[in-house]
């Protein structure tokens, strides 16, 4: 998926300001560079005047940011390092940790997007790239999992 959309899905999901979502990606790196007036050029469609590319490391650290906002900080461990590309999986793997979720909640999301999953598929977009059974989540599987995660956040009026 294209990172302005996922940005934008998130946004929606949890009903962030411009302003919210900056504050975010900097609990992941104080020092990170990224105004409110990027955000919003995020945000517009690629059509539009002003529209920029959401890259890798602005989508790693909003993710990354998402976390902490979340679940906190634990002062013991030192900062992680960003993933330096995003894929689908990574977006999952994050959001899934993020929410806290189980395979249930997991399982339960796609079934209210209207795209069930078996369990040996799920597992399978957890899996490390190098093992036998790994599989990339594509477009449409992320896409459904936002969907259903949104009905879950914000209620069947999403």
């Amino acid at each position: 998926m294209i990172n302005n959309d996922i940005l934008r899905s998130i946004r929606y999901m949890l009903d962030l300001s411009d302003a919210r979502v900056v504050e975010i990606i900097r609990l992941a790196d104080p020092a990170f560079p990224i105004e409110k007036t990027d955000i919003q050029a995020f945000l517009k469609r690629d059509e539009d005047d002003g529209y920029l590319e959401c890259n890798d490391a602005v989508l790693a650290h909003f993710l990354d940011g998402l976390i902490v906002h979340h679940r906190g900080r634990d002062d013991r461990l030192p900062l992680r390092s960003v993933e330096k590309r995003v894929t689908n999986n990574v977006v999952l793997k994050k959001l899934r940790v993020t929410f806290e979720l189980k395979d249930v909640d997991m399982h339960q999301a796609f079934a209210d997007a209207g795209f069930p999953i078996s369990k040996p598929e799920l597992s399978a977009l957890f899996r490390q790239p190098d093992h036998k059974n790994f599989r990339p989540c594509g477009d449409q599987l992320l896409r459904n999992f936002l969907k259903g995660l949104t009905l879950r956040m914000r209620g069947a009026s999403a």
